[in-house]
């Protein structure tokens, strides 16, 4: 390239044409560290159902490569294998996540899925440390081995080599990384002929709708698919849109019921919630698609229907033209007792400052439920698992999140339950179960609802995918009930599953 030239007499900075059309290059960068692959395991037991489960806990790292076969991320996971196992084909491998974009397995993890869980107040705070973690007697460890694994950027997982967060942090980036994990896992370990499942939460729903497609695609044929808490269509909350109000409604009802705000409390909750249903879907839909048309008698009747199930004030849901958020509803709920409930599970509520404002200042259900699940996965990490690093274990990357590229399909956002969809029509054995929290406010079980029966399936494919409700909220091992409810969910999906893809599939 041409140095500029400087004229004395004209002061000019002139620059060749080659110049300009050749601008400068980037200076490359440094390739990061690239570490080994390591793996710590360790021999344990746990009583599950009332039988013994010997297992073994992996704690380690797997390398992923370019297509120049150069290291470019190192994703941890922690396995836990039954011992004892002569035929592999004949025992179930799981690959379980949490979402975010940008969290880690921890949560999932230490839930009660895994082995072992994190003791807490049922609803509401925790004591500060010492935290105590217990057995988990309602682990999925007796129908599958279970791998749960921690995205690029998050837990102990991070970029190396020539990676950048670019490879990683999107919907398509993601999906690669997890189905090049997989491919990893499945023939270091001697996997292949394994049944497979996918179990996501969150985000981690829309990972698993996408990745169930991709892997499909790539050779990789899934028995099942879980989806807990699910978001499989970001495209429901367009401007304009009061779509949004629909699909919350059946859940301010549940929460109402929950908190005893209903003027007649009903003594059933899933009857209580299939009404709420058909009010959200018939009259109060109809009255809201009438927009600044809707006359005011009808608007006073649909906000006084609307009472009946929420327990919010009739003048307050008038004010708000009948449209309310989630937000707002955390907040106004238990306004009286200065009092606003999580996000994540509304069961949770704490004192707010602001009585007044229609914001709320934090999310009770993770600022009580965030400091426990990290110091017990660390102390877990450290103590039973006897895996130890210099480096911070991240449970969220904000990094991650803030960058993510939410482009898929030709999409400016992800709609994957047409993902899942498509994976169902390619192996007609795989079958969905989608668990919901009645008192999750994060990802509403009326959209996932929606969402899974505008899919576009035959109705013998539809018979695939079953639904199952927990009195609890987005992570629904918080309540313990509800993790011992899910437990038996899960024995009977796993082992329905199975036996089905032994008679032959359904077309």
């Amino acid at each position: 390239m041409s140095r500029p030239i400087v004229l004395p007499s004209l002061c000019l900075l002139m620059v060749s044409s080659a110049a300009l059309a050749a601008p400068p290059k980037p200076a490359a960068t440094t390739p990061l560290p690239v570490p080994k692959e390591r793996a710590v395991s360790t021999q344990h037991s746990v009583i599950i159902d009332g039988h013994t489960i010997r297992y073994t806990a992996t704690a380690g790292t797997i390398l992923l490569r370019n297509k120049d076969n150069q290291p470019t991320a190192s994703m941890f996971y922690v396995a836990y294998t039954e011992d004892g196992v002569h035929n592999l084909a004949h025992r179930p491998v799981t690959f379980l996540y949490n979402g975010g974009p940008g969290a880690a397995s921890n949560w999932i993890q230490m839930g009660g899925l895994g082995p072992y869980r994190v003791n807490m107040t049922n609803g509401g705070p925790t004591p500060p440390a010492p935290y105590s973690i217990t057995p988990s007697h309602n682990s999925l460890l007796n129908d599958s081995d279970l791998v749960f694994i921690d995205a690029v950027g998050t837990g102990y997982s991070r970029i190396v080599g020539k990676g950048t967060g670019k490879m990683f942090w999107g919907v398509n980036q993601d999906v690669k990384s997890f189905a090049q994990f997989i491919y990893r896992y499945l023939t270091k370990y001697n996997r292949w002929q394994s049944p497979k499942f996918l179990y996501g939460e969150s985000y981690g729903t829309t990972r698993s709708a996408a990745l169930s497609d991709y892997l499909q695609d790539h050779g990789v044929a899934l028995n099942g698919v879980i989806l807990q808490s699910s978001v499989l269509n970001y495209f429901d909350w367009m401007p304009g849109s009061d779509n949004k109000y629909i699909f919350y409604l059946p859940s301010f009802a549940a929460i109402a019921w929950y908190h005893h705000k209903l003027p007649d409390r009903p003594a059933h909750l899933a009857a209580f919630v299939q009404q709420a249903r058909e009010f959200a879907a018939g009259p109060y839909a109809r009255a809201l698609w009438q927009g600044d048309t809707l006359p005011r008698s009808q608007l006073d009747a649909t906000a006084k229907r609307m009472h009946q199930f929420t327990g919010l004030p009739v003048r307050y849901l008038e004010r708000a033209n009948l449209r309310v958020t989630a937000a707002h509803f955390r907040k106004e709920l238990l306004l009286p007792e200065r009092e606003h409930l999580g996000r994540y599970d509304a069961r949770f509520a704490a004192s707010d400052a602001d009585a007044v404002s229609s914001r709320n200042s934090f999310d009770p259900s993770s600022q009580f439920t965030g400091a426990p699940f990290a110091a017990a996965f660390q102390w877990y990490l450290h103590n039973i698992l006897k895996y130890y690093s210099s480096r911070h274990y991240k449970e969220e990357s904000n990094q991650a999140y803030k960058q993510w590229d939410w482009k898929h399909d030709h999409r400016s956002r992800p709609y994957v339950a047409g993902d899942l969809a498509a994976a169902m029509r390619k192996n007609p054995y795989l079958r969905v179960l989608s668990e919901n929290g009645y008192f999750d406010l994060a990802t509403p079980f009326f959209e996932t609802e929606y969402d899974l029966d505008h899919a576009m399936l035959s109705p013998k494919l539809r018979k695939h995918i079953t639904f199952a409700y927990f009195k609890s909220g987005h992570m629904i091992y918080l309540n313990p009930h509800a993790l011992k409810a899910m437990h038996a969910v899960l024995d009977t999906f796993y082992s329905n599953t199975l036996a089905a893809d032994s008679q032959g599939a359904v077309h």
